[in-house]
């Protein structure tokens, strides 16, 4: 084990350095998002729902890769931490061979069977909604591989605390977005198509951008060419140790969410449409949770690979305590104005009313449970802990949300808002193991490196 060090390894600045710039890029992609579905709205009712639909599919593929992604981050981070530079710039090098392949093969499974899974998962949707999807989901699956390198360039930087340049590129990634939704729904009327263009493109902008900053001379962490790449089992089987069970923790996830937007389909357009704006306006709510657990894997990895484990400790109880203070005062905010906050969704009047009730249950929760439930675990994952994480989440999704979603929504009769109660109740459960874990300290002899 390497000798303890004494001194802090990250100073306030330091913190603060990381987390404003991961804040904003948070905020924007949050409020990019929200503008995102504004303007789909604009199209109709069908349109926002279909783009829903797809968006649920969109996500459980996505977090395969993304969650390989944060396997190198952590992987990078704790061999900085243990000061072993080569190592880290070895490590990157292959996670960008394995965020490509991967992304290449879901975009190509998802190309082949498009019609077939939205079929097979909304069949019974309107033909309006459906004739949106088809669409929307044909140009996401195409822009898989670009959001793949965007991710694990974003995540490299992030490891080596450069959160300012993965910001800047999120905010030119997100303007080429917002703009070209504003040309081909506004000034071309392309609708569906127009939006999901927009997309396209701005994630093939974001993965070409974020390279930059690790080609310039001295960058921490130079671009991870992988020309003349010599495989290393070792170096990939750590990346695959937090990227696997990570992946199937938030494919398992997402999957669960994939289950209850099937059985929220059932409901009606309505309750399809006051979900998509929950969830649109849900992840506003937890904007600061989920810049703090990005930065809790770079802080908390590099403390374990230097084996500063009591650091690892400090450092989480410090960024926990700022992720309630932020995003305690945004939600008591966000409270006071809900009665307001879903018009300009433009929903019909009883879509506007269930959204308003989700909008505000799940405003609570994040002010109250959120963080425990989904920022602390991080820490866990960041020391290279995640069997635990996985197996925690996954049952806590099936059991408690899924579950006792349809339990609340279909034979009680609460429909759309007893799926939200049903969240609720997973929180708490994922909060009592995860406390546990944490004070266990078993978490410290999972250290990779």
């Amino acid at each position: 084990m390497q000798a303890s060090l004494s001194k802090s390894l990250f100073s306030r600045r330091d913190l603060r350095d990381l987390l404003v710039p991961l804040l904003m890029e948070q905020a924007l992609a949050v409020a990019i998002g929200m503008a995102d579905t504004v303007m789909v709205a604009s199209c109709g009712q069908d349109a926002v729902s279909g783009v829903s639909l797809v968006d649920s599919i969109s996500v459980l593929l996505i977090q395969v890769f993304s969650a390989l992604a944060t396997g190198g981050a952590v992987v990078v981070s704790q061999f900085l931490g243990k000061r072993e530079q080569r190592e880290a710039e070895q490590a990157s090098r292959h996670l960008y061979v394995i965020v490509g392949l991967i992304s290449l093969a879901l975009m190509v499974f998802c190309l082949i069977f498009r019609d077939g899974l939205l079929r097979l998962l909304f069949g019974g949707i309107a033909p309006g909604v459906m004739e949106a999807a088809q669409v929307y989901f044909f140009y996401c699956a195409l822009s898989y591989p670009f959001l793949a390198i965007y991710n694990a360039g974003a995540a490299l930087l992030r490891s080596v605390g450069d959160a300012r340049s993965s910001l800047r590129t999120s905010l030119i990634m997100n303007l080429i977005n917002v703009a070209g939704n504003a040309l081909t729904i506004y000034g071309l009327g392309m609708g569906v198509t127009g939006a999901a263009l927009a997309t396209l493109v701005s994630r093939i902008a974001g993965s070409v951008l974020i390279q930059l900053p690790m080609m310039r001379p001295n960058a921490p962490l130079p671009f991870p060419s992988v020309q003349g790449l010599r495989w290393r089992g070792d170096l990939a089987g750590m990346i695959f140790t937090v990227g696997v069970p990570n992946g199937l923790e938030n494919g398992l996830f997402q999957f669960g969410k994939l289950i209850l937007v099937r059985m929220i389909a059932t409901l009606g357009t309505d309750a399809i449409a006051a979900n998509a704006v929950g969830n649109s306006l849900g992840t506003f709510h937890c904007l600061p949770g989920g810049a703090i657990s990005l930065a809790m894997i770079t802080v908390v990895g590099r403390c374990c690979g230097a084996h500063e484990f009591k650091q690892a400790r400090e450092y989480t109880w410090r960024l926990m305590k700022i992720c309630y203070l932020i995003q305690g005062t945004l939600n008591i905010l966000l409270l006071i104005l809900n009665p307001w906050i879903t018009l300009p969704y433009h929903l019909e009047p009883e879509a506007d009313r269930l959204a308003r009730i989700i909008v505000a249950l799940h405003g609570a929760g994040a002010l109250t449970l959120w963080p425990l439930s989904f920022v602390l675990p991080n820490s866990l994952r960041a020391a290279g802990d995640t069997r635990f994480t996985m197996v925690v989440s996954s049952v806590s999704m099936m059991v408690f949300r899924v579950f006792t979603a349809w339990l609340i929504a279909i034979p009680l009769g609460m429909g759309v808002v007893g799926v939200w109660v049903a969240m609720q109740i997973d929180w708490v459960f994922r909060i009592a193991l995860f406390l546990w874990r944490f004070h266990s300290g078993i978490w410290e002899s999972k250290v990779l490196v």
